[in-house]
């Protein structure tokens, strides 16, 4: 016995470091302080890409065996991540559609780290439960859901579609047996990770519709009304149709209340894709673009896209919460103190996540610090930046595709004598090698145009009047080019 204690007397004494002292995380509180004090201030004059990358040997030879200091980790921080690819935290990332990553994110995190509640199960940490549910049911209201609606916050929009497309396919009864006569009916436009959720949820085998879109890239319900009666007269099962309410490549918002309407007629699960789009619900004018929306059976909505936080927070509402428990809920014996009658849903029953972060606390603050004024006002901001470089981009040459519905629109480069599809692809290139703002570019009906997608907290007018100027030495630059090899 005598040596058990003496044991664990030493592997006590070498594992201590793991609580440092009040001095310790006041010196590295105080380097990471610094360090984050230093990357927001600078941020203005850094790229908002470097095509380029130099990591490989520092992160393929690591070693963990020895410890380092602060300085020396904040150090390679700074050379070896912060200098190369994409820097989403920039004002000039204008391309994908960029979270932002507002400072609160970073203290709610840090306080949801520090004491680590569970926010997984009522029994664990009831307040912490209730915090996530109460921003669920603000989100539900916002939508127009009824108030027995109910929710998860999860990572992102990736398992909050998954969480939809899992609840559909078991509260509409689609047995093994049924998948191949099963039908989803979405557009090319519907973002890829909605395709990942259906192979995920075993629905690989379903017959997909992709309904020809308008030449606003919207679906086209007149068309969706056909083809399911179609598909009932020949026998198949329409199951559910997804609808976007703020595509990714062109940030078109659906016929939500028109989708709607066939959904309830057909008994068919309707679920809205509003990862991107959905918070400019906010904004007074663009409200009624999103009519219809309150009808739909589920709704993914991300605030680290429309809320500006940092990666990380995606929700979905579904009005089917009975649905939504018994598709993800699982009793296991070891669990079974925290069974019993309590106040609220538990998300860890509403979900395929047991083990969770606590992401209600970097939203909850952030609301509560800021008030949801600001984040009102940088919407609006955003969606007329999007107009007006709309307006200023056709004067350096450019075709455009729809107006902007919100922040997202696309363009390409038409005045020119080579194909101007090779003339994109290179002044693409151009863009990239720049990198002063980040934009990136789509295939459309086998046509290269190049999006904005603008939806940084941090990106303002004088954002868009340098992505213009840099466009404009671009385009001189891929002229250039292209005489060069003629």
């Amino acid at each position: 016995m005598s040596e058990i204690t003496d044991r664990l007397e030493i592997l006590e004494q070498q594992s201590s470091s793991l609580e440092p002292s009040n001095l310790q995380r006041s010196l590295w509180m105080g380097k990471v302080q610094e360090y984050a004090d230093q990357f927001i201030d600078g941020i203005e004059n850094r790229p908002a890409f470097k095509n380029e990358y130099d990591t490989e040997n520092l992160f393929s030879n690591d070693s963990f065996d020895t410890a380092i200091s602060i300085d020396e980790a904040v150090s390679l921080i700074k050379s070896e991540v912060d200098q190369y690819g994409l820097n989403p935290a920039s004002g000039g990332h204008v391309g994908y559609i960029p979270g932002g990553g507002i400072f609160p994110t970073a203290m709610g995190d840090f306080i949801a780290a520090v004491n680590n509640r569970y926010a997984g199960i009522f029994f664990g940490s009831p307040g912490a439960v209730r915090m996530e549910n109460a921003l669920i049911q603000w989100m539900n209201e916002i939508i127009g859901f009824p108030k027995d609606a109910h929710g998860n916050l999860c990572s992102g929009g990736s398992i909050a579609n998954l969480i939809a497309i899992t609840t559909a396919r078991d509260k509409k009864n689609i047995k093994s047996a049924d998948v191949d006569r099963s039908v989803v009916y979405l557009t090319q436009q519907t973002h890829h990770c909605v395709q990942k959720a259906i192979r995920i949820a075993g629905l690989r085998e379903c017959i997909h519709r992709y309904i020809p879109m308008d030449a606003e890239f919207k679906m086209d319900a007149v068309y969706l009304r056909k083809q399911i009666e179609q598909d009932i007269k020949s026998g198949l099962k329409p199951f559910i149709i997804v609808g976007s309410a703020g595509t990714t490549d062109t940030g078109s918002i659906d016929p939500l209340e028109d989708i709607a309407e066939l959904a309830k007629l057909y008994d068919v699960w309707f679920h809205v894709d509003a990862a991107y789009g959905g918070f400019f619900i906010l904004v007074d004018d663009l409200k009624s673009k999103f009519k219809g929306i309150e009808k739909a059976d589920s709704v993914a909505i991300d605030p680290h896209k429309g809320l500006f936080l940092s990666y990380g927070l995606g929700v979905i509402l579904i009005k089917d919460v009975k649905a939504m428990f018994e598709s993800h809920f699982y009793k296991a014996a070891y669990m079974q103190d925290a069974q019993g009658r309590f106040d609220e849903l538990s998300p860890a029953d509403l979900s395929p996540e047991l083990t969770k972060h606590y992401r209600g606390m970097r939203l909850w603050l952030s609301l509560k610090l800021l008030s949801l004024a600001p984040f009102k006002a940088a919407l609006e901001e955003k969606h007329l930046l999007a107009k007006y470089f709309y307006q200023e981009i056709q004067k350096l040459g450019f075709e455009v595709g729809p107006e902007p519905e919100l922040s997202v629109l696309i363009y390409r480069y038409v005045k020119t004598d080579e194909d101007v599809n090779e003339f994109n692809k290179h002044l693409m290139k151009e863009i990239h090698n720049d990198g002063r703002v980040f934009l990136s570019s789509t295939s459309l009906n086998g046509d290269e145009w190049i999006r904005a997608a603008i939806l940084s907290f941090r990106t303002h007018k004088s954002t868009m009047d340098t992505s213009l100027t840099m466009i404009k030495d671009c385009v001189e630059r891929t002229k250039k080019h292209f005489e060069a090899i003629s």
